[in-house]
């Protein structure tokens, strides 16, 4: 490196500069080289922490995320160029007359390829950035225990004394190829201890930013009145009970999922979570729009279509109608990067044999 640093140096004292992160993608997207979405995937390439996430990258990278959300722009182009060309040259007789009836079952239709775009993006989401889990439950029903059991490594303490955790405690790793960040909390109960008193704060507002929450239950003994009240406390849709301790306990019962964390025996767990996430195995090999501004853009496109739908069907208007279909199609251009505020008179005059 000594001599590299030398080098460097040298090009530095003759004027050269470094270069500015991302400076050399952002020069191929405004160059032409690349859409948005493709400049997007060489972020998404770097932070990759998975097998699986790489290679949707790289799918997304070579264009394959975009050339499945460009069919949707084009017709969306070509039925905003329909109406406006009516409203526009309504003298035209040749030109076709676009219908209420016509345009509210294009709108849906373009609506079903955006719902399947949309659940590819949640899905996707999921495969390159994962979830967060937070492990709730009562002190000593082994959520530390869990925690190093879940991550193959001794990363929170863990004793026989209840409140032994303060803090909240992290740690990472993938299970079927999805990255995990895995949080382990406080117990949860009445303390004097001020220091425990914030801990089980944190452990409550890790519970609401959680994407899934695994709550601890002793399988040894019969659920406490703090249990019930924890499990009332969580949402059902987004967690998973878990009875730990299952070498102490009395014979399993049917549709629970009993572990050993001191055991290391978690194996229930993993395909409890792999089954909470409900993935398709198109979402580890299908390329998708899977970042937080790819799925809002989708779902406001996919709003402007529903409105545009309903005032279709209502009468309300056409030139109403035509107004939602453009901001559908600025929303869609503005995804991939393009210039949202585009004249539609050349995609008007492109398609029609008008003022020839």
């Amino acid at each position: 490196m000594l001599i590299a640093n030398q080098i460097i140096n040298a090009y530095l004292s003759s004027g050269a500069r470094y270069a500015k992160p991302g400076e050399f993608t952002l020069r191929a997207f405004l160059n032409g080289k690349m859409d948005l979405v493709e400049a997007e995937a060489v972020n998404d390439l770097i932070n990759a922490s998975t097998e699986a996430a790489k290679d949707l990258s790289l799918k997304s990278l070579k264009g394959e995320a975009s050339s499945l959300f460009a069919p949707v722009k084009d017709r969306i182009a070509s039925l905003l160029a329909l109406l406006e060309t009516n409203i526009d040259f309504p003298e035209y007789e040749e030109i076709e007359q676009a219908s209420f009836s016509e345009v509210s079952r294009e709108c849906a239709s373009i609506m079903d390829d955006l719902s399947s775009l949309i659940r590819g993006g949640e899905e996707g989401k999921i495969v390159k950035e994962g979830i967060k889990i937070a492990i709730l439950g009562e002190p000593n029903v082994g959520k530390s225990s869990l925690l190093n059991a879940l991550l193959g490594e001794d990363k929170a303490i863990v004793t026989a004394i209840p409140g032994t955790t303060r803090d909240v405690v992290e740690g990472e790793f993938s299970i079927g190829g999805i990255p995990i960040k895995l949080l382990d909390t406080a117990g949860i109960r009445e303390s004097d201890d001020e220091v425990e008193r914030i801990g089980i704060g944190k452990s409550l507002q890790a519970k609401e930013s959680a994407d899934l929450i695994i709550v601890v239950l002793d399988a040894s003994s019969a659920p406490s009145d703090k249990d019930e009240t924890l499990l009332k406390d969580c949402d059902p849709g987004k967690t998973i009970v878990v009875y730990n301790k299952v070498d102490l306990s009395k014979p399993k019962e049917d549709g629970k999922i009993y572990i050993s964390a001191k055991r290391n025996e978690v194996e229930p767990l993993k395909k409890a979570i792999l089954d909470h996430l409900h993935l398709s195995d198109s979402s580890f090999s299908s390329p998708s729009l899977s970042n937080d501004r790819q799925l809002g853009l989708l779902r406001q496109v996919y709003a402007c279509l529903e409105q545009a739908k309903n005032d279709a069907e209502a009468e309300v208007g056409i030139d109403l109608v035509s107004s939602l279909l453009l901001n559908a199609y600025n929303l869609s251009r503005e995804l991939l990067g393009l210039d949202p505020t585009l004249d539609l008179t050349d995609e008007i005059f492109s398609r029609f044999c008008v003022g020839k």
